[in-house]
């Protein structure tokens, strides 16, 4: 089995200071670039400043979300959110003292949650899902990854008909983009495809083209391996800025290297509107601070995943073990960690699954990087095209980065893109 020491990033020498293509980040989109990027041709280095799959995609929840079409700022979020946030450790939090700087932004995701702008989101959000299942099939099998796929479906639950009904409103959005679903009623019949739910859960939905990994570090692992194969260069570099000159783009390191290529792809999460920031573009990237628990694999007899709208968790069956979390902390790069987020999520986990053992678990936090309208960042530079941006997937980057790659690809080979890309335009929100 793969592990991280597997993929160690080496350090830069003089040799790679130049090159065709440089990837910033080693995450799971950046790393599905580069492969990509390989297939027609180019030469291509990736570099990360910590390591491969060491932010979001090492500890996210391996789901492959092909039917999550609907945007994160919709009217409904806004109706619940004032209740939300009035529990520091709800499903969704503000810090205090972070509101001046978020302000901005929530301005924006207030826009996005117009009725009109909501359904435009969803069109382009289906559009890139569809492409999502295909691409990720080639990306998969690209990578010698084809056996970590699962096919299970998952299981949205609700403590009541009522809560069930409230949602309607999202299920006939995914109903009008061709997504298949069954609604079902009763504990008895919830039993039938998770036996051992506490039966205050009286209804369920199902839905069966939602795919999960087996685990998803060693997916991105996969990836790196497989690009380091192919000749593909991995090294560790802090990229500090971006500067346009003749021969090239220019990238600044910590350490007072500099890197010189002819082509860049920002794909660095949430540190990508940084970078950005020093072409002149300030694009209104937030961070959904992630927090989960993983507990042993016997921990709990889970089928598939199992989706807690109403609190804001998943639960997932992964090689690792079970894997417990979810909610939105908008806290920004810079704050500790509050575990507490992860400790009650796994209460909730344990009273709606009675027999959970819930000993044994590793907390984890990460930075999932998000725009106010829930659809990704992916085109050039607005002063240079030689950039592209490939970011802000929000808790959706390892369900799009097969999709994101191959629009990258197009966008720097020339060819037609196989979708309208107006609706990801890194510079909509200006």
């Amino acid at each position: 089995m793969l592990s991280a020491d597997d993929t160690p990033l080496q350090q830069l020498a003089a040799a790679d200071l130049t090159c065709d293509v440089l990837v910033i980040g080693a995450g799971t989109v950046g790393l599905a670039i580069a492969l990509r990027l390989q297939q027609d041709g180019r030469q291509v280095t990736v570099i990360d400043r910590t390591g491969v799959a060491a932010e979001a995609s090492r500890g996210n929840a391996g789901a492959l979300a092909f039917t999550d079409i609907m945007p994160l700022a919709s009217p409904g979020i806004l109706r619940k959110a004032p209740r939300w946030l009035l529990d520091p450790l709800g499903p969704l939090s503000i810090a205090p003292a972070y509101l001046p700087r978020i302000a901005p932004w929530l301005f924006h995701f207030w826009r996005a949650s117009f009725p009109e702008r909501v359904k435009a989101s969803a069109a382009a959000q289906a559009a890139l899902m569809d492409l999502s299942i295909t691409e990720t099939d080639a990306m998969l099998a690209a990578a010698g990854a084809s056996d970590m796929l699962r096919s299970d479906g998952v299981l949205h639950v609700y403590e009541s008909e009522t809560e069930l009904t409230a949602s309607q409103a999202s299920w006939q959005a995914r109903a009008e983009h061709g997504i298949a679903f069954t609604h079902l009623h009763g504990p008895q019949a919830i039993a039938e495809l998770q036996p051992g739910l506490s039966p205050t859960l009286v209804a369920a939905t199902f839905l069966p083209a939602w795919k999960t990994v087996t685990d998803p570090l060693l997916l991105t692992l996969a990836l790196a391996r497989r690009f380091t194969e192919l000749g593909g260069r991995l090294r560790r570099g802090e990229a500090l800025a971006l500067e346009s000159v003749a021969d090239g783009v220019v990238v600044p390191l910590a350490g007072a290297q500099r890197m010189t290529a002819q082509r860049v792809v920002v794909a660095a999460g949430a540190w990508s509107h940084r970078l950005a920031r020093t072409l002149g573009e300030r694009i209104p990237l937030e961070t959904e601070r992630g927090y989960n628990t993983t507990l042993p694999v016997t921990a709990f007899d889970l089928k598939r995943q199992l989706t807690f709208g109403g609190h804001g968790f998943v639960v997932t069956p992964l090689t690792c073990g079970v894997r417990v979390g979810g909610a939105v902390e908008l806290a920004g790069l810079d704050a500790p960690p509050n575990f507490q987020r992860s400790e009650i999520m796994l209460a909730k986990a344990k009273r709606f699954m009675p027999g959970l053992a819930t000993e044994g678990g590793t907390q984890w936090m990460g930075f999932r990087p998000s725009l106010p309208d829930t659809l990704p960042a992916i085109g050039a530079a607005a002063r240079d095209a030689r950039v592209t941006y490939a970011f802000g997937h929000g808790h959706l980057g390892l369900t799009q980065a097969a999709a994101t790659a191959r629009l990258v690809a197009d966008l720097m080979a020339g060819r037609p893109s196989a979708l309208d890309l107006a609706p990801f335009r890194p510079q909509r929100f200006a």
